[in-house]
């Protein structure tokens, strides 16, 4: 929960009375179905087995049992929720049916939908990886080898980030492992990628392969040392968010990311030399051969003839689909979290059906003064229920209502629906603070980077053009695809740092190739000639990303659902018209001064006392 709001203050002071009474509890709901009268005796009965009021509508078609069980971790909430299920359900009357849900119902649905999750989503994303590099690399065994050091760095990752943020004393959910899995293994495939695309070059020039690893692997940290050091400090903005979890997200994130690089950088290498050129094999490549870039350069010929009309198709699309942003939502609500319904949130629709002025997630008030405060809302025409914990239950008024009524009184508004308002808030106040802190962190950083102005400019407004265009898409796809009514308070969020970090990436592994070519061919040209030469392998980069990212749908929650769809579609458009377009397009117009203040020192006229081409 987010740090200094009343419904945490309230979660924090329920604890402490429960851990004071002898052990944490929690709310579960037992919900009867049926003929209630014909079986009245018999549900009664089951209801003192259970140890709890049993509790019959007005109709006659349900009846209620509220009960409190153990509140431990969540696999505990997990095993006392199922046996609770077992008892209500066993020998019951045929014409009669029993559910369960509650606080603590719903807490252990969340856990049991992550039951083998983060395995499924393990497998489904090393075997996109797998398919990926295949075909990418069209050799039996090449692949095997950017897969398994990625799952190295992964499994290294997954097992460590649990004890880094424990010893460090932060919170983290089920929903942390999946995100960073996801983040590792699509950085790190890049920053493979990158290293076999200019190794494989380098073995074209020299035939000793030491040498040309030496030679691949000097510009290529050069490119991923920058890269990783923006994701990293995009990834640590998360640390100024007020919900402990998202803190936690951004410090797991910033150890997979440098797990990620330090696997490429160091141990790739040496698993690529232990093979030899074999590993190519059918098409290993050997000294002379050249290499044919016909899409890019038909790409770059296009972009060289006709700049201003691609740089203004680029943006007039880019434009086009932020217009979506103006009509997301955001505010998921408890019953809206699962892909799948379980069995507390169907329970829950069934419980406000049944018993209108009942909640499944009611408001629990914390008050000096019970008798003051149920008088008062009393008098606002709501049922307080003081209960054994020194709180009083209320439910048929919103969050904003309650504390509108009770405004003056010193009591505070906690509970499920509190909890989700106050996430919200919270959420929004982290946008408006992390947002311009990515994007200034980031400015910086490519400040120092290139030693210009003018390209850091333009690739940190191409990659926030291009993150509020996938906030747009992605929510028309969320919404009119696959009918999520809103966003999750969180998903713009993590897309905007995610997509914000990740994304400046390809930018800085063109502009960096071109900053190299311009030093013997001008800017121009440099920017041409590094798109014909990275653009093979940072869209095959760009796409698996993308893909990995999409994976992130195999999870049980819609917010993850909706991040996944986000990034995908936020990395395919920097990949393939940022990257491919709108970059190289502003560096046809601006010419040399798109390295203003600095000047690349080009080869042409340090030799040859020549002013090369800008």
């Amino acid at each position: 929960l987010p740090d200094g709001f009343d419904s945490t203050r309230v979660a924090a002071e329920r604890e402490a009375a429960s851990d004071h009474q002898g052990g944490a509890t929690a709310t579960a709901l037992v919900l009867f179905t049926g003929d209630i009268g014909a079986n009245r005796a018999a549900l009664q009965a089951k209801a003192e087995d259970l140890g709890g009021p049993f509790i019959p509508n007005d109709d006659g078609t349900a009846a209620l049992v509220p009960l409190d069980v153990a509140d431990g971790t969540a696999s505990d909430s997990e095993g006392a929720i199922e046996d609770l299920r077992n008892r209500a359900s066993a020998n019951l009357p045929d014409d009669i049916s029993s559910s369960v849900t509650g606080p603590a119902a719903i807490r252990a649905d969340l856990a049991g939908v992550f039951s083998g999750a983060n395995f499924k989503l393990l497998a489904v994303t090393a075997a996109i990886v797998a398919i990926l590099l295949v075909f990418t690399y069209r050799s039996p065994f090449l692949w095997l080898i950017p897969l398994a050091v990625t799952g190295l760095a992964d499994r290294l990752v997954a097992s460590t980030y649990p004890r880094i943020l424990d010893a460090l004393g932060m919170q983290w959910d089920e929903s942390t492992g999946g995100i960073l899995s996801v983040l590792v293994f699509g950085a790190g495939t890049n920053y493979a990628l990158l290293l076999i695309s200019r190794y494989r070059d380098e073995l074209t020039q020299v035939d000793d392969r030491f040498t040309a690893m030496a030679r691949a692997w000097r510009p290529t940290v050069t490119t991923t040392v920058a890269s990783a050091a923006t994701v990293v400090l995009g990834v640590l903005c998360l640390l100024a968010s007020h919900t402990p979890t998202t803190r936690s997200l951004g410090v797991a994130a910033s150890f997979g990311i440098v797990v990620a690089f330090v696997f490429g950088t160091f141990v790739l290498p040496g698993a690529l030399l232990w093979f030899g050129r074999w590993i190519f094999w059918p098409r290993s490549p050997r000294v002379g051969d050249t290499t044919e870039h016909r899409v890019f350069d038909a790409v770059g010929g296009a972009v060289k003839k006709r700049p201003a009309a691609i740089l203004a198709m680029s943006l007039f699309a880019l434009g086009a689909m932020s217009l979506g942003t103006f009509s997301i939502s955001t505010g998921l609500n408890q019953s809206d979290q699962f892909i799948d319904t379980p069995e507390s949130i169907s329970a829950a629709r069934e419980l406000s059906e049944a018993f209108p002025d009942a909640s499944a997630t009611p408001a629990i008030i914390s008050t000096e003064d019970i008798t003051a405060t149920s008088e008062r809302l009393s008098d606002a025409g709501l049922q307080p229920r003081p209960n054994d914990e020194g709180f009083i239950e209320v439910s048929g008024a919103t969050t904003p209502e309650l504390r509108a009524i009770l405004d003056g009184t010193g009591a505070f508004v906690g509970g499920g629906d509190a909890e989700l308002y106050d996430t919200e808030t919270a959420a929004a106040d982290d946008r408006r603070v992390v947002f311009p802190l990515v994007l200034g962190l980031i400015f910086v950083a490519l400040l120092f980077l290139l030693r210009s102005v003018v390209a850091p400019l333009v690739m940190t407004g191409s990659v926030l053009l291009t993150n509020v265009a996938a906030l747009g898409a992605g929510w028309w796809v969320s919404h009119h695809l696959f009918g999520f009514d809103r966003f999750d308070s969180s998903t713009p969020l993590y897309a905007f740092v995610f997509l914000v970090a990740l994304g400046i990436d390809y930018s800085i592994f063109l502009v960096t190739r071109a900053r190299e070519d311009a030093n013997t061919v001008g800017t121009r040209n440099g920017i041409l000639s590094a798109l014909c030469s990275t653009g093979g392998v940072i869209t095959s980069a760009g796409i698996l990303l993308a893909a990995v990212f999409a994976a992130l749908g195999v999870l049980p929650l819609v917010a993850l659902a909706q991040i996944g769809i986000v990034i995908c579609i936020g990395v395919l458009l920097d990949t393939l018209i940022v990257r491919s377009l709108v970059v190289p397009a502003v560096v046809q117009l601006c010419g040399k001064k798109f390295w203003w203040p600095s000047r690349p020192h080009r080869q042409t006229e340090r030799v040859l006392g020549e002013t090369a081409p800008s």
